[in-house]
Formats: C-alpha cells, sequence, structure tokens
C-alpha cells in the first residue's frame, strides 16, 4: 500500500518567514512550492527545490492568483486568458529553477482560491489543465476527487493524483469547509491522523454540515502553514507506516 503525503512549502519570501519547510520536508513525500505569486520569491524557490532534491522530495509547482497581500485566498474573477497565461508563467518559473538544480518538475497543484474555485467550476479548471498540458512532458496534477478539475484533466488527457485533506473539514458535497467557518481547520495532531486513516482506507468521515462523505485517496495533504503543520505531518506519517503503508509520491 502506498501513499504520498504533500506539503505547501516555500511561502516565505523577502524578510518574511513561513512555516518551518525544513522539518516539513522529513515528514512528507511530495512538496507544492509556491511561485511567486500569491507567496514565495526566486531565493526561497531556488532553496526550497535545493532542499526537496537533497530529501527526496518530489517537487510540484504550486500556481495561484497575483495576490501576496491576500496570501492567495481571495477570490478572483480573472478570464480564461489570464488563468491560463498566469498558471503557465508560474509553472515556468520553478521549471527554470528545477533544471538548474538538476531535478524534474513532478506535479502542479493550484493554491488557495484559484483550487477551491476551479474545484467546484469546469471552465475555469479548463486553463490551469491546458496550461499545465502546454509546459510538462508528463502532466500530473493533484486534484480533488470529484471535482470540476479531476475531470477536466481525465477530459484532457491528464494523470490525476486525487488529494485529500489531512487539516481541513468537508462539507458533504465534497468541497472544503470555507476557512471562515468555526473548525473549518483541525488542529489535534492525533485526531487527524485517525481521521486520515479512516479516508485513506475508504471509510466515511463526518461533514461540518452534519453529513457523512467517503474520499478516494493518493496524496494527502498537510498545509504548512497551519500552526501544527510539523507534528500533524509526524503524527500521520508515523500512523501511516506503523499501518503498513509505503510513503512515496510514485
Amino acid at each position: 500500500m502506498r501513499i504520498d503525503i504533500n506539503s505547501d512549502l516555500g511561502e516565505s519570501y523577502g524578510a518574511w518567514t513561513m512555516a518551518d519547510d525544513a522539518a516539513l520536508i522529513g515528514a512528507i513525500s511530495s512538496a507544492n512550492i509556491a511561485c511567486g505569486y500569491h507567496a514565495g520569491d526566486p531565493r526561497v524557490m531556488l532553496h526550497t527545490v535545493e532542499a526537496c532534491a537533497q530529501a527526496g522530495v518530489a517537487i510540484g509547482a504550486h500556481p495561484g492568483f497575483p495576490d501576496v497581500i491576500g496570501f492567495g485566498r481571495r477570490q478572483m474573477q480573472l478570464t480564461p486568458l489570464e488563468i491560463y497565461t498566469d498558471v503557465m508563467v508560474q509553472i515556468g518559473a520553478l521549471q527554470a529553477i528545477c533544471k538548474a538544480v538538476g531535478v524534474p518538475l513532478h506535479h502542479v497543484k493550484p493554491h488557495g482560491a484559484m483550487y477551491t474555485m476551479a474545484a467546484a467550476d469546469y471552465e475555469m479548471s479548463v486553463p490551469i489543465v491546458n496550461a499545465i498540458a502546454a509546459t510538462m512532458d508528463r502532466p500530473l496534477i493533484y486534484a480533488q476527487p470529484g471535482s470540476a478539475t479531476a475531470k477536466a484533466a481525465v477530459d484532457a488527457g491528464i494523470a490525476v493524483a486525487h488529494e485529500i485533506f489531512a487539516d481541513r473539514a468537508y462539507r458533504s458535497d465534497g468541497q472544503l469547509a470555507p476557512r471562515s467557518l468555526p473548525d473549518a481547520v483541525l488542529h489535534d495532531a492525533d485526531e487527524i491522523a485517525a481521521r486520515a486513516m479512516r479516508m485513506i482506507r475508504g471509510e466515511a468521515i463526518a461533514t461540518i454540515d452534519g453529513g457523512t462523505l467517503q474520499l478516494q485517496s493518493d496524496t494527502i495533504c498537510v498545509h504548512g502553514d497551519t500552526t501544527e503543520s510539523v507534528e500533524i505531518s509526524k503524527s500521520l506519517r508515523n500512523a501511516l507506516i506503523s499501518a503498513g503503508f509505503t510513503i512515496s509520491s510514485e
């Protein structure tokens, strides 16, 4: 049994530091690296790619809306061409750094509001998927199971790694609960690990609106900016290994 653990890294920029990337790298198998639009800068991108390469962690581009002030979590209404070119440029920037370091770009995972909006909007997902297809030799996208993004990728012949979230609550329709709701972000590492194990095994979990939900999973995300992210990642990794899982991106 194999499962990938991913986390969003490289979200520091300038004099501002976000998360303990070094500790997270030791607990995950793939990283989604910010590409400068919602967070990150060229120096942080290079350092993060180098650190992931040294640790054998697969590298993914994490493109988002051009919204540093809002950390990419504010909804923006962009044209399909704007989405296509913005995603393409962000992927290309990280690809250049990967090439300089001598490692491949493994996947793409949209960030924040771009991710959640596209998950419910097929027409928005299409330019994201097209940008990935246009820039990667072996395109792979991380997307929520049952989402419009996953459907658009399949329709375009692009591989999908179905992603679940360890530290986020769900609605009954399979979408993530908005961060504005109480208890939308989870914090107890042991409870998160136990809940994640149920999801990975295909068991139903309780949703924030009183229902239940079962999800397909190839990769599980722990957000790097969650306060307890390192503790959560280590607890999750230990639980998975104890249950006989191999932690790997492939």
